[in-house]
């Protein structure tokens, strides 16, 4: 009977994880509480609007090296501006390239896609994403 209850607590506690809890924790970025709304119907995030397209921002009070947004395909990445595997430091930042951002000052080159970079510890530290019509709202 211990079992039993045993199994079912670890279960619910399982499954009642949300799917969009991600570990976010990069000794080389701070954390900032921040939230921006990119409205896709203004030109400046209209690109948002066709799948594999990216915009930088920079939110007030966010990452200082701005936050990427990327059109999936099936919705949106956001991730910070600055190199994952990198101290902040004045090359720190990345630069959009098609599907990929890649670092100013070293040969990372980061899926957007999926965040990740072959041979480095770290993928880009990602932000959670809602959709309300035209509008795009970033937060962490």
């Amino acid at each position: 009977m211990k079992k039993t209850i045993l199994l079912l607590a670890m279960t619910t506690f399982i499954l009642g994880c949300s799917k969009d809890r991600f570990n976010n924790e990069n000794p080389n970025l701070p954390n900032y509480n921040f939230s921006i709304d990119l409205n896709t119907s203004l030109p400046a995030y209209a690109n948002l609007k066709f799948t594999g397209n990216a915009v930088k921002a920079f939110p007030a009070n966010g990452p200082t090296r701005g936050v990427i947004v990327f059109n999936n395909g099936s919705g949106y990445n956001a991730f910070d501006g600055a190199c994952p595997n990198q101290a902040l430091t004045s090359c720190s930042n990345l630069n959009i390239s098609g599907s990929n951002a890649n670092c100013t000052c070293g040969n990372e080159n980061y899926n957007l896609f999926t965040g990740q970079a072959a041979g480095q510890q770290y993928e880009l530290k990602r932000y959670r994403v809602e959709v309300n019509g035209d509008v795009v709202r970033v937060f962490n």
